[in-house]
């Protein structure tokens, strides 16, 4: 098989076997018998659906979620036999297909089923359904009982589909205080409990929940999202990881050009940086196409093992980046991950962008090339 050929020295960096390693040291956590699955939605959080599924698989997760249609069927040509959950809202016209392609689909609606039920009357395998319920979330699913068992017996009265689970996601989980999750815990519990029987897979926990709550509520599976690729939730969770995490993202780059600059002359769109002295400037060919955005200007970057910030604004293909004294064009910079003992992190990204570590890595566009060891 050819391998792919990239001219432009910027790519992100996957490390696969990070990744391997967070979801064995999950799996060694969780109590016995208890499933992962393996979150891969959003290009799996911008490190690459297929190579990332295919990592996790190996080291033992049994199913993969992913958040739309589109990304269900992208995994399924590329992995016959694993469960594929949709997480997210799925139109009734994709339903045969979901069938078809033996993809679980996330219920929440009466109509939904009874506007499915035509487009599945003549298909060979029923659709697998997790029924969603939001027990504080406020986005999609059930929230009461009462809906619960409407939802339910509607199912139940519509051929060629079954229950196959049913699941919650919690919204504070990753927090110190316990009072809301508590209570959707209770309203979670309430629906399981009024469901006339236990589906094969229940599951509520996420990666903080998996991580620092009550065993019990593992359930029969665990969705394994950002700390899979080996970033903490919150800062909350980080103090309190039960293993160490290994980020599996890097993003570097090259100087392509290097060059001497007056006092008093100025850098990039708008004129807004000025030279304080005569100084070198390097030129990185990666820009807010790539998702480097101009709010970050001023981040530093690492060039032989030192920081050094990125100067003037960010323009859509290339940076500039001030530098102590002249490089050779094709020294490495690297703009996350590490060099000799220096590190730029993810959350560090987070912080200068005013954001949450789950945003960077899916900043980062497609043409930016992932490159996996």
């Amino acid at each position: 098989m050819k391998t792919q050929q990239y001219f432009r020295p910027t790519k992100a960096m996957i490390n696969l076997k990070a990744i391997q390693q967070n979801v064995k040291n999950l799996k060694e956590f969780l109590q016995p018998n208890v499933q992962i699955i393996a979150v891969v939605k959003a290009n799996a959080y911008g490190h690459g659906d297929v190579a990332v599924a295919r990592a996790a698989l190996e080291a033992g997760a049994t199913i993969l979620a992913v958040a739309t249609p589109d990304e269900a069927l992208h995994i399924r040509a590329h992995f016959e036999e694993p469960d594929i959950l949709v997480l997210g809202a799925s139109p009734v016209s994709f339903a045969p297909y979901a069938a078809q392609q033996r993809i679980i689909l996330t219920v929440f609606a009466e109509d939904w089923i009874q506007q499915a039920a035509p487009l599945l009357a003549n298909e060979s395998l029923p659709l697998r359904l997790h029924i969603k319920v939001d027990s504080g979330m406020g986005r999609i699913g059930i929230r009461s009982e009462q809906e619960l068992l409407a939802l339910y017996q509607t199912i139940q009265s519509i051929d060629n589909v079954e229950i196959d689970g049913i699941f919650t996601h919690f919204a504070t989980a990753d927090e110190e205080e316990t009072t809301y999750f508590n209570q959707q815990v209770q309203l979670f519990e309430r629906c399981l409990s009024e469901m006339p029987f236990k589906p094969r897979l229940v599951h509520a926990a996420n990666t903080a929940a998996s991580f620092i709550k009550d065993s019990h509520l593992q359930y029969d599976a665990v969705r394994y999202g950002i700390s899979m690729y080996g970033l903490a939730p919150s800062s909350y969770v980080e103090s309190n990881l039960p293993f160490p995490l290994h980020p599996a993202f890097a993003l570097e780059s090259e100087l392509v050009h290097v060059k001497q600059i007056k006092s008093g002359d100025s850098v990039g769109y708008g004129a807004t940086y000025v030279a304080p002295t005569d100084m070198w400037i390097g030129t990185i060919p990666i820009g807010y196409a790539d998702g480097v955005i101009r709010k970050l200007g001023g981040q530093e970057v690492l060039i032989d093992g030192q920081r050094m910030p990125i100067i003037g604004r960010i323009c859509m293909d290339q940076c500039m980046v001030a530098l102590p004294k002249a490089y050779a064009i094709g020294e490495k910079v690297t703009l996350i991950g590490q060099q000799g003992q220096s590190v730029i992190s993810v959350d560090e990204w987070a912080t200068k962008l005013d954001t949450i570590n789950y945003e960077v890595p899916c900043i980062i566009t497609a043409r930016v090339p992932r490159i996996y060891f």
